[in-house]
């Protein structure tokens, strides 16, 4: 059920509600942000105002101090990271179980899974035994999908891509497989946070990202493939009101995903300093980088990424061979760091991005997309953003 008083203003906007699973929900999608970012509460809270709410499944156990103080105490190697990865998908389990009783049967919920995790397919299994409505899966592709989620044919199976190039190669090894994406979700690396679906920082402004080129491509294969209609296209990165979501919509999208806004709702699962970093931040502030999997990314310049950056070419000229993880887990299947990869990060992200979450200002990652905020440095309640996004004519960065 979608409340009453949200789908109507998506009809007084001249909005499509989105359509999926069987459900009707309102057009905006909450992006997975890890570490923890993005867990229960602002999934739940988001899913149970009708739309689409996203758990992002990266080492959620530090939510839970119980499962943190299992590892404490052990020494580095193999019984030390089997634990670590157990507690990790115990977290994910129960943050789908709390979602879901603060969406109250409304809306859907979806968790999160990078393809670079090294415990990507334990994490798709916990959730889809976890009954999750959707998965959605990027920083990669994951053509291994739908052989590990054939036995849940009921679960929304949800790529992230950035071209149109990608989709018909992964449209292409999905058609073999006998399985179609429920849904497709198109990220423009230029405008998002985080990792970024471009080879190199120099291609963030490729034209072929532009979604004037991306959403009518799509729509065709879509077209082609006799689907027309069966499966949602759900545009990613730069949208901060209405009239975004109308603009992207008279272009062939179904729907919009947002993630720095969500940030800065009282629900996020972050730190309240975490939240206003984000919040205060302006794009001459942001940086893009190569990050610890090797791809693009984009975050706020704080004290610690200003550090690292004016020591990367260094760090980057001394990587070794692979050597032990400094968190005594792979959280990644490749990093530059731990694999001695020279042109990549040289950094440990889980530890940056956990620094982030507790609101360390001076030694956390913080990721951001680009473009100002909905309600400029406040934060407001989900309902209130939601509102705001499905009312057009209002200026961005005004107050609630």
């Amino acid at each position: 059920m979608t409340s009453p008083s949200l789908l109507d203003r998506v009809r007084t906007a001249g909005l499509r509600p989105l359509q999926l699973a069987g459900r009707e929900l309102l057009p905006i999608v909450q992006g997975g942000m890890g570490v923890g970012i993005s867990a229960h509460r602002l999934a739940g809270s988001v899913a149970g105002q009708g739309a689409w709410g996203t758990i992002a499944s990266v080492d959620l156990r530090r939510h839970h101090p119980d499962l943190m103080a299992r590892s404490e105490g052990l020494r580095d190697g193999d019984e030390k990271k089997s634990v670590i990865e157990r507690a990790n998908q115990e977290a994910l389990a129960r943050e789908i179980s709390q979602a879901r009783q603060l969406a109250s049967g409304h809306g859907l919920l979806a968790v999160n899974v990078m393809r670079a995790v090294s415990d990507y397919a334990a994490s798709v299994r916990t959730a889809l035994e976890a009954g999750i409505d959707a998965l959605v899966v990027g920083a990669g592709l994951p053509l291994d999908l739908p052989e590990l989620a054939q036995d849940h044919p009921r679960t929304a199976l949800v790529p992230i891509l950035s071209d149109a190039r990608g989709v018909a190669l992964l449209w292409k090894k999905w058609e073999r497989r006998h399985r179609l994406p429920s849904a497709l979700v198109i990220e423009h690396p230029a405008h998002a946070g985080g990792h970024l679906g471009a080879a190199r920082v120099a291609d963030l402004g490729d034209t072929r990202f532009d979604f004037e080129n991306v959403l009518p491509a799509v729509r065709q294969l879509i077209r082609d493939a006799g689907v027309e209609g069966q499966v949602p296209v759900i545009a990613a990165g730069g949208v901060r009101r209405c009239e975004d979501i109308q603009r992207l919509q008279s272009l062939g999208a179904d729907a919009v995903q947002l993630g720095t806004p969500f940030v800065a709702t009282q629900e996020c699962d972050a730190h309240p300093a975490f939240k206003q970093v984000l919040a205060e931040a302006k794009d001459e502030d942001l940086v893009e980088f190569c990050s610890v999997a090797g791809l693009p990314a984009r975050a706020v310049m704080t004290p610690w990424l200003k550090k690292y950056l004016g020591a990367e070419a260094r760090l980057q000229s001394m990587a070794q061979l692979k050597k032990r993880c400094t968190m005594a887990f792979d959280c990644l299947s490749q990093c530059g760091l731990r694999d001695g990869l020279k042109t990549w990060g040289q950094f440990c992200i889980d530890q940056r991005l956990a620094s982030a979450l507790r609101g360390e200002v001076t030694k956390g990652l913080f990721f951001r997309g680009r473009g100002p905020l909905p309600f400029g440095p406040q934060v407001a309640s989900v309902r209130q953003l939601l509102e705001r996004l499905l009312t057009p004519g209002i200026p961005v960065g005004t107050p609630a």
